[in-house]
């Protein structure tokens, strides 16, 4: 199974989000989400976080919390592992992404942006705070079937 991060970075008032609009065949193409990426061999959760978040922002992520892991099932795409983080310190200044444009998003308004359903799931357990959990999402083409949050079934909104 693919492992990948995804990393969201919070400077207490916005969230930083990536727009995927740069790449052909992009199965986020056009949405709204976290920076992260693939794992490369022998590389933990962390350092593909680091990296990932280094490539797509230019900042050096100083202090972070693995905050859940994500199992991703599709009848379209690869079966995934995603490795949840979230971040409030970091340096350096931002660059330009060649996967989309990044922005700075109040926290109040970050749900008026297309995103996965799933993604919404996990960004509210993030903005809430909530403990570690283990979601599961189950995809049917783009649309989210099924969700279990640390293993009881989640409605799912239509």
């Amino acid at each position: 199974m693919k492992q990948t991060t995804l990393c969201y970075l919070d400077n207490g008032s916005k969230i930083l989000l990536l727009h995927r609009v740069k790449k052909q065949n992009d199965a986020s193409h056009d949405k709204w989400i976290g920076v992260g990426g693939k794992c490369e061999a022998d590389e933990s959760p962390d350092e593909c976080m680091v990296r990932e978040v280094k490539e797509e922002t230019g900042y050096d992520i100083e202090q972070w919390r693995y905050r859940g892991i994500v199992t991703f099932i599709s009848d379209v795409w690869p079966c995934e592992y995603m490795h949840l983080f979230s971040a409030t310190e970091w340096s350096g200044e931002e660059v330009v992404c060649d996967e989309g444009d990044l922005q700075w998003v109040d926290k109040e308004r970050i749900f008026d942006y297309p995103t996965w359903a799933g993604d919404r799931i996990f960004l509210r357990l993030i903005l809430d705070d909530a403990p570690f959990f283990s979601l599961k999402l189950i995809y049917k083409g783009d649309d989210l079937v099924a969700a279990k949050l640390n293993g009881k079934p989640l409605a799912i909104e239509g």
